[in-house]
């Protein structure tokens, strides 16, 4: 049974940084495209950075430059850097885990931007 398992949220001011985490569990974690998507209330939930299993990176148009995705296959571990934090990156944080046809979900860490 695939489960992943987030950190690393929190309060932060405007212009700090966090770094959340995502521990996959239950398979190979190299195996897996690794997704980090955002809800922020009343909005549908976004897709904010993209890793493959090669470590090609992709991110959302709102958080190019100042957000990095990153993963450490030795620890099952996908992270997300987020610096320059704006108000509106105010949201629950999921990841997700991707392999085939097959979509795992974590239960989401909220991130609050204070301005």
């Amino acid at each position: 049974q695939v489960q992943l398992m987030e950190s690393g949220g929190g309060l932060v001011e405007a212009g700090g940084s966090l770094r959340l985490s995502c521990v996959l569990s239950g398979s190979t974690f190299s195996d897996h495209v690794m997704d980090w998507y955002r809800q922020a209330p009343g909005k549908h939930r976004e897709l904010v950075a993209t890793i493959t299993t090669r470590g090609i990176t992709n991110y959302a148009g709102s958080v190019k430059g100042r957000f990095a995705i990153s993963r450490d296959n030795a620890k099952n571990t996908v992270y997300l850097q987020m610096n320059s934090l704006k108000p509106e990156d105010t949201a629950v944080y999921y990841c997700k885990a991707v392999y085939f046809n097959h979509d795992y979900w974590g239960q989401g860490t909220q991130v609050t931007v204070s301005s």
